[in-house]
């Protein structure tokens, strides 16, 4: 006898086998129970959540001699016919193969005719949003006004695309995405009846990848039962068939890219491609690896319910989230979306994801605002770590004054502002000391002046330019101003004027600044990207 697939040998025949549906299972069996049978149903939801199942259960319970609660019995003759396929009177038709006019104009001639058997003749029609409009025009009339006999049962995945004129006409049942707690539960259960040693975390792992279809979970486990026959199924071994990665590899990875090493995330890379691992398939789980850190880190309450690892596994991903900020996350996120949508059509993946890598790593090669957040981000890292150090000695004098030492410089690590000219000591004071100011500073603000470049006209006046007239609108505000300054005064006891302008320039920030140096001090200047 041939090999029968486990999503067809263990499919559901009564209402009570029916997983993660109970909304619509409920529905149907009071409707049966009532004899309040409707003559058109829709049936919606994504692949392999029991559309089609459903509807042959429903089918069998219309016709069913010795209904059990709402649910065929399985045992008459009637629901013998319609479980092997025999009956006349249940008619499956795929709407992507037979969606013509001419397909449409054979069921109204058929419906004519009574069922030889039980009270109705069931249509049920898959994927039905593939009908052609012309298609949809002939089914309409019958569908309104079908005879007491006919029950039409549409079965879609994008219901979007059906027409108002044919949604109006039926009752609607939207099928939900499987929980993974539901399809463990019966992975565990048909292992169980198969004779399968399987591991726990692989039965999760396998519900996860099963992306909320039960049909796909199934087909999984099949297929890794079929490589590893006879064995016991380790998380290992299902990784191994489904092309996937351990979730240390998704830990390695981020921190290459949050230190910069280009190197190491391209190896790390190599080695997942040359251990046979799908690039789609890694791609996939290492966003859905950022999705977890970046809700962990967003959310102030307990988030287990909609992050399914275990206690040990949330803790290395607070870790994670410990080394980078939100905005960096969502930046992270978004290039392996693009990437994901890149990869289906490409030729070369391999490079395309390493580029992917290399843009993460180098928020330079981007001029988007979370890219150039990200690069301060990064600068500020690196300051704080101390690996930034001032190496630029400008001698004393006229023009130039020695720069007083901070609580930076007295620890060993310097940092520096840029100005476009040489400024009053006190201001200087200020603009070494901007970080300490920053913090105290509150809201959107905060994040504004991050963008602000300073500059001043020979007084005791802080200017902060920005180039960006949007970032300008959020600091602009007089009350903002006033802030600042009542802040600067609390911390170094001099009154400084600040002044918020909009550059008119077209020259970038980093070009300004190097042809003020070089002007002013006479020196080679070389620009670093952080």
């Amino acid at each position: 006898m041939s090999y029968t697939a486990l999503y067809r040998k263990f499919r559901p025949d009564t209402f009570e086998d029916v997983k993660g549906q109970e909304h619509i299972v409920t529905t149907l069996k009071n409707q049966i129970n009532a004899d309040r049978i409707g003559h058109a149903y829709l049936f919606c939801g994504t692949r392999g959540t029991g559309k089609t199942t459903v509807a042959k259960i429903l089918a069998k319970a219309v016709n069913c001699e010795n209904l059990k609660d709402g649910s065929p019995c399985n045992e008459c003759p009637v629901c013998r016919a319609i479980t092997s396929g025999a009956s006349m009177n249940v008619i499956e038709i795929d709407a992507a193969s037979n969606n013509g006019v001419d397909n449409i104009r054979e069921i109204r001639e058929e419906v004519q005719y009574p069922p030889t058997e039980g009270r109705y003749k069931v249509y049920i029609i898959d994927e039905v949003h593939m009908l052609s409009i012309g298609a949809f025009n002939a089914l309409l009339k019958t569908l309104e006004e079908p005879p007491s006999y006919v029950i039409f049962i549409l079965a879609t995945t994008e219901a979007h695309k059906i027409p108002v004129t044919i949604l109006s006409r039926c009752q609607r049942y939207d099928f939900k995405r499987i929980s993974i707690d539901v399809i463990s539960d019966r992975i565990r259960e048909l292992t169980e009846k198969e004779n399968v040693d399987i591991e726990e975390k692989a039965v999760r792992y396998i519900a996860k990848a099963a992306d909320g279809a039960m049909r796909d979970a199934l087909s999984l486990l099949d297929r890794c039962i079929a490589f590893y026959l006879g064995e016991k199924l380790t998380y290992d071994k299902v990784l191994e068939i489904l092309g996937a990665v351990d979730t240390s590899v998704f830990s390695n990875m981020l921190r290459y890219i949050l230190n910069g090493n280009v190197t190491g995330a391209i190896s790390s890379l190599d080695d997942i491609i040359m251990s046979g691992r799908d690039l789609s398939q890694f791609i996939t789980d290492f966003t859905w690896y950022l999705r977890n850190i970046l809700l962990i880190k967003s959310s102030d309450g307990e988030v287990s319910d909609i992050i399914d690892v275990s206690s040990d596994k949330m803790e290395e991903l607070r870790q994670d989230g410990a080394m980078a900020d939100e905005n960096t996350l969502m930046r992270y996120i978004r290039i392996l979306s693009e990437l994901g949508n890149q990869l289906k059509f490409a030729t070369s993946k391999r490079v395309l994801a390493e580029i992917a890598v290399v843009k993460m790593i180098k928020p330079v090669m981007e001029t988007d605002l979370s890219s150039v957040i990200n690069r301060i981000a990064n600068i500020e890292r690196k300051i704080e770590s101390g690996s930034i150090i001032e190496t630029l000695d400008v001698p004393a004098g006229e023009n130039n004054k020695a720069l007083p030492q901070n609580k930076e410089e007295a620890s060993g690590r310097k940092q520096e502002r840029k100005l476009d000219i040489a400024v009053p000591e006190d201001v200087q004071n200020v603009v070494n000391n901007w970080n300490r100011i920053e913090n105290k500073i509150g809201g959107m603000a905060k994040a504004a002046l991050k963008q602000g470049r300073f500059t001043c006209q020979g007084d005791n006046r802080l200017i902060i330019q920005f180039e960006d007239s949007t970032t300008y609108g959020m600091v602009s505000d007089s009350g903002i101003t006033a802030q600042i300054e009542n802040i600067i005064a609390e911390e170094t006891g001099k009154s400084i004027k600040v002044e918020i302008k909009l550059s008119e320039g077209e020259n970038k920030q980093e070009d300004s600044f190097v042809e003020v140096l070089n002007k002013n001090i006479k020196m080679e200047v070389v620009e670093e990207d952080f």
